[in-house]
């Protein structure tokens, strides 16, 4: 399904509450109308069969209320026959009342112009179409009703009483209704215009895929080299006996086994949230590993971490949700002066997770467009990708991704949320 033809159903959805709501307005509107009529003015109504017609539409009513419970989605169909079927019954009580005669013949018009601003224009024209054929066949077929014999003026005084109550009625009910749709048709572009900007960043992030799987095959050739050349230096006499070079060598090799490590998980799961190189484990055991490796590349010394996750839960791991994760560290890393805090909690059916840092903090442009592409402070050409992919993978997996400045002190709190279904797949 098209996203605009999608939010347009979603937007329909809506629109039926409304009717649905107008309907019940009208239901009560007309006993009463028919009750003052009846025995305040004295003129004689068919009453049961009145009734009967207000029954059926506020049993109408209430399956229109089950069906949009039961659908999240709303075609212009539908609409067509609620608006028929209000028609109808429109129908129904004028042929009881007067037929065309009666002053709130014009209730018509109400239709027609709900008609206008809900449905297609084929589904407009044909409600047009029918409530004219019923005007005009309530000019001809109708059953006449008995008006007390006081005049003829007082009849036409009753008259424009009713085409004033009629007026007012429109009036009021259309301004509500415009206003209403309105709202609706507002949300209806905002979702269209959310869906537009996903399937940009998606492909995007199709583009960019394709062009870090194609970087990790030229990386391979280059890091092999490097890995060679490193052990070659382990082995030789000026390394060996000159341990602050050999510690040097040490991380200098486990920055190379990490971005060894990077290539492959590019190979393995470019453009994909869920790639392959899944393993079933825990959550606490998911992050604790991820730490710890993490911090082998020298950054321990400046990491807290808090794992504070209970119960338990098992769940898969993969490549690219590991990748998430070590963004969110090494942005933290990059941009803190002296340590980074990072904190794992069970929020109910959510594993929330916390990178803070005592950084300078992102900017008020960054946290309002946090995960677009190029979006950063860093100020170098492709700062900001890693945010944008890390958002986008939590997205696709139900989660959210916030950000907040710490205030006077400096520093920036990142909250990544995971629902546990999402991630707890394959068990």
């Amino acid at each position: 399904m098209r996203p605009q033809s999608s939010a347009t159903e979603v937007a329909n959805r809506s629109n039926l509450l409304l009717l649905i709501q107008l309907r019940w307005i009208a239901v009560v509107g007309q006993v009463f109308t028919i009750l003052f009529v009846h025995f305040r003015l004295g003129i004689g109504l068919p009453m049961q069969e009145m009734g009967s017609v207000l029954a059926l539409l506020a049993a109408i009513n209430i399956a229109s209320f089950l069906r949009y419970q039961r659908s999240p989605a709303v075609s212009n169909r539908e609409l067509f026959s609620q608006l028929l079927l209000d028609v109808t019954a429109l129908s129904a009580q004028l042929y009881l009342s007067g037929g065309a005669l009666n002053p709130f013949i014009s209730l018509f018009l109400l239709q027609v112009i709900i008609g206008a601003v809900l449905l297609a224009g084929s589904y407009a024209w044909a409600l047009v179409v029918v409530a004219t054929g019923c005007f005009v066949a309530l000019s001809v077929f109708y059953r006449p009703i008995e008006i007390p014999h006081d005049g003829e003026l007082a009849i036409a005084s009753l008259h424009v009483q009713g085409l004033f109550i009629c007026f007012l009625l429109v009036a009021v009910l259309l301004t509500y209704l415009i206003i209403r749709i309105n709202g609706n048709l507002a949300a209806r572009d905002a979702r269209v215009a959310e869906l537009r900007r996903q399937a940009v960043e998606e492909d995007h992030i199709v583009r960019i895929g394709l062009l870090a799987s194609g970087a990790a095959h030229e990386l391979g050739t280059p890091l092999a080299t490097l890995s060679v050349i490193m052990n070659d230096w382990r082995r030789a006499d000026g390394f060996a006996s000159d341990p602050g070079l050999l510690e040097e060598l040490e991380e200098a090799e486990a920055q190379l086994d990490r971005c060894k490590t990077i290539v492959s998980s590019i190979l393995t799961s470019a453009g994909q949230t869920r790639g392959e190189g899944t393993v079933r484990t825990t959550v606490r055991t998911f992050f604790d590993d991820l730490i710890a490796d993490w911090s082998r590349v020298g950054a321990a010394r400046r990491l807290t971490y808090f794992n504070d996750f209970a119960p338990d839960q098992p769940m898969v791991s993969d490549l690219a949700l590991r990748q998430v994760v070590f963004n969110l560290l090494d942005n933290a890393l990059e941009a803190s002066r002296r340590t980074i805090t990072v904190t794992l909690l069970r929020d109910g059916d959510d594993v929330l997770a916390t990178v803070s840092d005592d950084g300078p903090g992102f900017s008020p442009e960054v946290l309002e467009s946090l995960g677009r592409p190029y979006v950063s402070t860093k100020g170098r050409p492709g700062a900001g990708l890693g945010l944008f992919l890390v958002s986008n993978v939590v997205r696709k997996l139900g989660g959210t991704l916030e950000a907040q400045n710490a205030g006077d002190g400096g520093g920036t709190t990142v909250v990544l949320r995971l629902p546990l279904a999402s991630i707890a797949k394959g068990q």
